[in-house]
């Protein structure tokens, strides 16, 4: 129930959502007086949202750094699920953040890591028979990574339950911490927390880093339509980790 819950609310916390609401009480409301008040405050709301600056400095202060290379060797390297969709054929494909995966398999490869666990099953509120962990088994085949090699868990729906099917594995695998985890970089902090409370040691290994080191343009000021979408998983990450540190 919590499952469903959080995939059918989580639309009430996008600051898009906000403005609508503020817009919609000022073109109904009575209370002349306020109608101006409200529009202000939805015009701000909206532009504080839409522009670069503010959702580049939210992904500096959010964002966990990159992982500073070592020579020591991981017992495994732990993939957490999202990077891949599903097309209206069902069948699946990479999306934007392939990054997460790119990261892993280099890590696999350079034996900075020994084994790969990859956890990810359907988070579809109605699942059908595609699961994430059968596209990377077979990508992972298509790279020539031994199975032995290679821990699956099709089951997981959400971070919470990455980290309980993912202890179950390392534990059946014998395979000692501390153990690499890999995920997007805006994930991060929010999968740190959840695998800590679950008793699993964990070394953040980042992908999809969007803290930008370059200079600030003025051009970051105007509002841009991919600044709202990136705030929108902020929102989502930072209400996440208030509920993971709850719980």
């Amino acid at each position: 129930m919590f499952f469903i819950l959080s995939k059918v609310l989580v639309v009430f916390i996008f600051p898009l959502t906000w403005v609508l609401g503020l817009l919609i009480y000022a073109a109904f409301t009575k209370r002349q007086k306020y109608k101006q008040k409200i529009l202000i405050t939805a015009i701000a709301l909206l532009y504080f949202f839409s522009n670069r600056f503010t959702a580049d400095t939210m992904a500096r202060i959010w964002d966990v750094a990159p992982y500073q290379p070592s020579a020591k060797t991981y017992s495994c390297v732990v993939l957490l699920g999202g990077f891949v969709s599903e097309d209206e054929s069902g069948q699946g494909y990479f999306n934007w953040v392939t990054d997460r995966y790119t990261q892993a398999t280099k890590l696999l490869a350079s034996h900075t890591a020994s084994h790969l666990l990859f956890s990810g099953g359907n988070s579809d509120i109605y699942p059908d028979g595609f699961s994430e962990a059968g596209f990377v088994k077979a990508e992972l085949k298509k790279q020539n990574f031994a199975d032995s090699l290679i821990l699956l868990d099709s089951k997981a729906r959400n971070t919470a339950e990455n980290a309980i099917f993912a202890k179950q594995l390392l534990k059946q695998a014998n395979l000692q911490p501390p153990y690499l985890m890999v995920t997007s970089a805006f994930h991060m902090r929010r999968a740190m927390l959840i695998f800590k409370k679950a008793g699993i040691n964990v070394v953040p290994y980042t992908s999809n880093n969007m803290a930008p080191t370059r200079h600030i343009y003025l051009k970051d000021f105007l509002p841009d339509v991919d600044a709202i979408a990136q705030w929108n998983l902020y929102i989502k990450e930072v209400v996440g980790y208030v509920v993971a540190s709850l719980n």
